[in-house]
């Protein structure tokens, strides 16, 4: 490990040489690539000249397309890349004055494949920048001279070494890092969550899939890679790990694609692409799923936190739209401003076949703000995707980590494990985890990111393996001191003060009934002037001197006379029952006023239309609001809902109600047609004992509507770990203003004194 920090240092302090042209937070551009060539170089050297001899021997027979030239080179010498242009880095240096040129024919004459990853890195701008500046030289010179070579730093040694380059890097352009790159501790909690009592891990010679479709720069897969086969302090080295990632950013992608070269991995296994897809495929982009036939065991991802998915948004509509669950997104699809959770849909479609299906299963850490825990009404996106993932028992736990861990937010975040293999214990069981406390505060600020959670370091506890330790616990009502937490971010807290850390809860708890109660429309009715003017602005009445008519202008002047006249006759009925009216008399029963139009317009003769008349009838014109009058009802004799008093209550899931619920997901194909029978079987007797019980003691008149009910799911994480601390004795606050007032007035005097 000291060989690992002295060759980390030394390229670190190279950095230095590029004060002036690029600012610290630049230094990334060119040590990043140049850490990245100096290995490949060191791994190429020994066998350099051999290679550049077999590979001109194959290009002259002119037998093998490129393809095929790579694969044989590659094999002849076991090697996962090779370099056809006979420079190394100490060659370079032999000739100052081509030096810019040299290197760019040196990058390009990488195999296909390492070269399509190091294009990504445009580092050919950089060259010219630091020839331009004459710093290229003295770079190339200083990096040349750190030995990188497989016999002195192995594979996976050099993978730490990178990912600690990467992190240090990432944290001097802290003011970006958060966009591409996870904090540490963070990807270590994850990891550690997913694999550390998982029996599949521990399998001898198992091969293990491992997935990131937001992989950045590959951390969470280099430390997935870590915990599982660290030939020293790994879960099972014996394993066989396979990465697999995806990435839309270049730089990123080029970091990762490099980082798997470095270990000799299989760098086809990372993908340049949208995940998601746009629907326009451009360059060498692949777009959506590119990996399109795999299934794996392990998954992480850090997608990014309410960020549009506009650019996708035809794309997955029309394959939520087309392909409903025999694509990725069958549940439903968020709002548009956070596409979060589409990335989880993406990966549980990419879920190794269930144990209750003959497969082996799968387990997901993703982390997310706390937008996909509720946000969303009942029936809505967000809540479906959660409705299908909670009742079809996927979801293991949530775990709640400090604020401002994060370079580029300071917000609360949460990761959830997800699977399609629970352990019997948690069958139909989420357990939360409180790990908000779990918190050691930095010595120095990295853009938002202000706290981490501790590993055992730098004199931090240990809050991984502790928050791991309530994982496995899985205790229901687990609870710790704040002095047991061991947290510095208020000393001044009291350190013998119990907090929940863990809870369980059963699937149906998320889960509830979204009814809507009615009560009825009651109105009264008068004649006056303010009613009468009121009805003329009504459509009903002003489309009598409407004409249907388009072109036939003498047809359209009729029309409006005959409309004008119609209108007169109307109004002069009303008027001659003003009368009645006088004195604020009011009907207060609808059928009572309807009779009286009726009788008014059959004596005066004039033609009342239905239209008109119900018109006439309905609140805002002749009728007013009024809860004395009697109850507005229709034809069959129901009472009219009122809707400016609807309202909509959530009820919980029936107790001991078994899940999935018999509820259809609404989608384009049966949009409207979703029956909900089923589930009222099931749930009406349980509604209508809410509303009596919570409704009709204070609204005796209400009712549900059953044709509207929905099904919500949300997680109300900080509800259920608050706890109600009584406020501070008036007496006490008071004390506590006096004396600071006192101290002012102390002050004040020693001003003017």
């Amino acid at each position: 490990m000291n060989t690992l920090k002295n060759q980390g240092d030394v390229i670190w302090n190279i950095a230095n040489l590029l004060r002036g042209p690029y600012r610290p937070p630049q230094y990334r551009r060119v040590m990043i690539p140049l850490t990245v060539l100096r290995r490949l170089d060191c791994v190429l050297e020994p066998a350099q000249t051999k290679v550049v001899e077999y590979h001109k021997k194959l290009k002259a027979e002119k037998k093998y397309d490129a393809a095929t030239i790579e694969k044989m080179v590659n094999n002849k010498f076991k090697l996962p890349f090779h370099n056809t242009s006979g420079f190394t880095f100490h060659k370079l240096l032999g000739d100052p004055d081509k030096l810019a040129a040299n290197l760019a024919r040196f990058i390009g004459g990488f195999s296909p494949r390492a070269r399509k990853i190091l294009e990504k890195f445009k580092f050919e701008e950089e060259i010219e920048k630091l020839e331009e500046h004459n710093r290229l030289f003295e770079v190339i010179k200083a990096v040349a001279a750190v030995d990188l070579h497989p016999d002195r730093i192995s594979n996976i040694a050099m993978g730490y070494l990178f990912e600690d380059l990467v992190r240090r890097f990432n944290e001097q352009a802290n003011e970006e890092a958060g966009d591409h790159f996870t904090p540490r501790e963070v990807i270590r909690l994850m990891v550690n969550l997913l694999f550390a009592h998982d029996d599949l891990v521990f399998q001898e010679g198992k091969v293990i899939k491992i997935y990131d479709p937001t992989c950045g720069t590959g951390g969470m897969l280099s430390e997935s890679e870590k915990l599982i086969a660290d030939p020293e302090t790994g879960l099972n080295p014996q394993a066989h790990v396979k990465l697999f990632g995806q990435e839309y950013n270049p730089e990123s992608y080029a970091i990762c694609g490099s980082d798997l070269l470095i270990k000799g991995e299989d760098v086809s296994h990372i993908v340049f692409g949208d995940t998601l897809g746009t629907g326009k495929a451009k360059g060498d982009m692949v777009d959506g799923d590119g990996h399109p036939n795999e299934r794996f065991h392990f998954m992480l991802a850090n997608p990014p936190f309410g960020v549009e998915w506009k650019p996708e948004k035809d794309n997955v509509t029309r394959e939520h739209e087309q392909f409903g669950f025999k694509g990725r997104f069958g549940p439903g699809l968020p709002r548009i401003n956070d596409g979060a959770l589409l990335f989880l849909l993406h990966m549980i479609s990419k879920m190794e076949t269930a144990p209750t299906k003959g497969g082996e299963g799968a387990r997901i850490a993703i982390v997310f703000n706390g937008s996909p825990l509720f946000s969303g009404d009942a029936g809505g996106g967000e809540s479906n995707i959660r409705r299908w993932i909670i009742e079809n028992d996927m979801l293991e736990a949530v775990i709640g980590l400090p604020d401002q861990l994060f370079y580029n937010t300071g917000i609360y975040t949460y990761v959830w494990i997800v699977t399609n293999r629970k352990p019997k214990k948690r069958k139909g069981k989420v357990q939360l985890i409180n790990g908000t406390d779990f918190a050691w505060k930095m010595k120095k600020s990295l853009g938002d990111k202000r706290k981490r959670i501790g590993d055992g370091t730098d004199g931090a506890p240990d809050h991984i393996a502790m928050l791991t330790r309530l994982y496995a616990d899985f205790a229901g009502d687990a609870r710790k001191t704040v002095a047991k937490i061991q947290t510095n971010i208020d000393p001044e807290r009291d350190q013998a003060k119990s907090l929940p850390v863990s809870k369980v809860f059963r699937n149906q708890d998320f889960g509830y009934l979204k009814i809507t109660v009615e009560r009825p429309l009651r109105l009264n009715f008068a004649i006056t002037h303010e009613r009468i003017e009121r009805f003329r602005t009504n459509s009903a009445f002003q489309d009598l001197v409407v004409s249907r008519k388009r072109k036939d202008k003498k047809k359209i002047e009729e029309e409006v006379l005959e409309g004008e006249a119609a209108q007169a006759a109307i109004l002069k009925v009303l008027r001659s029952m003003k009368s009645s009216y006088v004195g604020g008399s009011v009907v207060k029963d609808r059928a009572v006023f309807d009779e009286l139009l009726t009788d008014a317009f059959e004596a005066a003769g004039v033609v009342l239309d239905a239209k008109l008349k119900t018109a006439m009838l309905a609140p805002g014109a002749f009728g007013e609001r009024d809860g004395t009058a009697e109850i507005c009802r229709d034809r069959k004799g129901n009472p009219e809902p009122d809707s400016t008093l609807r309202d909509t209550e959530n009820v919980p899931l029936p107790e001991g109600i078994a899940l999935p619920l018999p509820l259809d997901y609404e989608g384009k194909k049966n949009k409207g047609k979703v029956s909900v029978e089923p589930l009222l079987a099931l749930v009406r007797d349980h509604c209508e004992a809410y509303l009596k019980a919570e409704v009709l003691p204070y609204r005796q008149d209400a009712w549900i509507d059953h044709g509207k009910i929905k099904v919500g799911y949300e997680i109300p994480f900080g509800r259920h770990f608050y706890e109600y601390e009584p406020p501070r004795p008036l007496e006490d606050i008071e004390a506590d203003i006096a004396a600071l007032e006192k101290d002012i007035l102390g002050m004040l005097g020693d001003v003017t004194a």
